[in-house]
């Protein structure tokens, strides 16, 4: 289980930073995890036109970025909502640079509840008496938080089964009965419902945010101009692809889905068709007041000292995405 750990004086960390440079210096990398980007940055071509080295990583998802992040062996990485949250809490001072979200979240949400074949759940509420799959330091782990919550139940209206959100290790627990409840998201979905609704497996929907992407950094990548600079320089592009996958479902489906992720046509296009629209916004304080409610809960829920969300954002970097899109 992830413990609780002193947040050390993450306000003292967040220093007011030296403003950013106009051009990126000579020489300069960035060690990049951000798979999704760099297959759209390839498939529009815009990855030739970013004026610096980049050194791709294989890297994504807070538990693999964080572990990067430690061993001084990557600049950036992409990443939902709770990775920069658990960070500063187990000291790893990062800041979030970049965000993104879906046109319409709720329409469009990344998870659902499965629920395990032969069980009667038909809203957040039935959760009661339940087993839930839950785990703490990632997106899956916060939204269960939530949706309790939104229910009006405690922890204790539940039994919280700690399991790892890798690969399908959600559905598998489901169907067989390890736990009742579990978020699963994307692709296993559909897969959920096909190998198991014959057996009476179900999802449903929660209603919730459950949206938000970022691009973040550490602190000291953030301390050195250079690299600032070129941060800067790539949240610039990284919203382009995003646009660019917007308007080219298609090419998206056949390139990524299918020739990268080894997925077939359909289940590309129900992804396409899953995540919808997503959107740059120029201004960050709707986002930010989001990760305040989001460290409170956990903060109440796990045990962890609460912090100021403005402590994980680096307002330098808010206007560049949106910025970029409109000079297109």
């Amino acid at each position: 289980m992830i413990m609780p750990v002193a947040s050390g004086n993450i306000a003292a960390r967040a220093q007011e930073p030296a403003p950013l440079l106009a051009t990126v210096p000579p020489g300069t990398k960035l060690v990049v995890g951000d798979p999704q980007t760099k297959v759209a940055l390839q498939l529009s071509g815009l990855i030739d036109e970013i004026p610096f080295e980049i050194e791709w990583t294989n890297l994504s998802g807070g538990p693999q970025t964080s572990e990067a992040f430690r061993a001084r062996a990557l600049d950036v990485g992409s990443v939902a909502e709770i990775p920069s949250i658990f960070a500063n809490w187990n000291d790893l001072p990062v800041r979030n640079i970049a965000y993104r979200e879906r046109e319409d979240p709720i329409g469009h949400p990344i998870y659902r509840f499965g629920i395990a074949p032969g069980v009667e759940v038909k809203t957040l509420a039935d959760f009661r008496g339940k087993r839930i799959a839950f785990s703490p330091g990632q997106a899956q782990g916060a939204l269960v938080l939530r949706a309790l919550q939104a229910a009006g139940l405690a922890k204790t209206d539940v039994t919280l089964v700690e399991l790892p959100s890798t690969g399908d290790a959600y559905p598998i627990a489901l169907a067989s009965h390890q736990v009742d409840v579990a978020p699963i998201g994307g692709v296993l979905i559909r897969r959920y419902l096909n190998q198991y609704g014959a057996d009476g497996a179900t999802v449903i929907e929660h209603g919730l945010r459950d949206d938000p992407s970022h691009l973040y950094a550490p602190q000291w990548v953030l301390d050195d101009p250079a690299k600032a600079a070129a941060l800067a320089v790539y949240v610039e592009f990284w919203a382009r692809a995003t646009q660019w996958v917007n308007d080219n479902p298609e090419a998206w489906v056949e390139g990524y889905y299918v020739k990268d992720q080894g997925l077939n046509q359909e289940d590309g296009e129900y992804l396409v068709e899953l995540t919808g629209k997503q959107i740059v916004p120029a201004n960050w304080d709707e986002v930010v007041a989001r990760h305040q409610k989001t460290i409170d809960l956990l903060a109440t829920e796990l045990g962890y000292e609460p912090y100021s969300a403005e402590q994980i954002f680096d307002r330098r970097f808010e206007p560049l995405g949106a910025t970029a899109l409109a000079a297109r």
